[in-house]
């Protein structure tokens, strides 16, 4: 049964190997006057095609099979020049200090190679944020998958631990989230997944 290798830049922490076929070689986080940029970097034994049906299944709250942390999750009606519409709402905590995320944002994808979204700030609890997953197919039935995310929270957080807190969170659970959709992918493929892999279990 195979197994992921798991290199993944948190801050010097080691994540945890679980069984699937995921290779995560980078997930990198960074902040700039108050704005976040994440980088994450993997090789998923899925194909594209059912990589893009799991990124892009909205409906239902089913991003709450991805990442626990996801409360809500559904398509809006479409913008006026009919952008494909989402929204989408969060609940963590950092430290002591618990938060709910809201955050609406326009879906533009090239099936079933690339997946961008642009938050509408009004409309969230972000100032900023835009989001890109590229699939390319690499080697038998797998797809090397690059995710970027810069974001500009609009809530406030506690100081000096806060940013911090915020960082690792997204680390592990982005490396989590991965290996989720890499379950959910290889279930469509019909290829064998091992040991199901919970939202849960795959943050920690």
């Amino acid at each position: 049964m195979p197994t992921c290798r798991v290199a993944v830049a948190i801050g010097g922490l080691a994540a945890t190997s679980v069984l699937c076929a995921a290779t995560i070689e980078v997930v990198d986080v960074s902040r700039k006057q108050g704005r976040y940029e994440l980088l994450a970097d993997a090789h998923l034994g899925a194909t594209p095609q059912a990589l893009y049906h799991v990124l892009t299944d909205y409906d239902d709250n089913h991003f709450a099979r991805i990442w626990s942390a996801y409360k809500e999750s559904r398509y809006l009606g479409p913008a006026a020049d009919g952008t494909p519409m989402i929204y989408t709402r969060m609940e963590g905590c950092v430290v002591l200090h618990c938060m709910s995320l809201r955050r609406t944002e326009r879906l533009e994808t090239e099936e079933p190679y690339r997946i961008r979204t642009y938050t509408v700030p009004e409309q969230s609890d972000f100032k900023f944020s835009k989001s890109e997953w590229v699939l390319e197919p690499e080697g038998a039935g797998g797809t090397r998958v690059t995710y970027k995310l810069e974001m500009e929270p609009d809530f406030r957080l506690p100081p000096l631990i806060g940013p911090w807190y915020l960082k690792r969170t997204l680390s592990k659970g982005v490396a989590g989230a991965l290996m989720r959709i890499e379950q959910l992918a290889r279930e469509l493929d019909g290829v064998p997944v091992g040991s199901a892999i919970s939202p849960g279990e795959a943050e920690h």
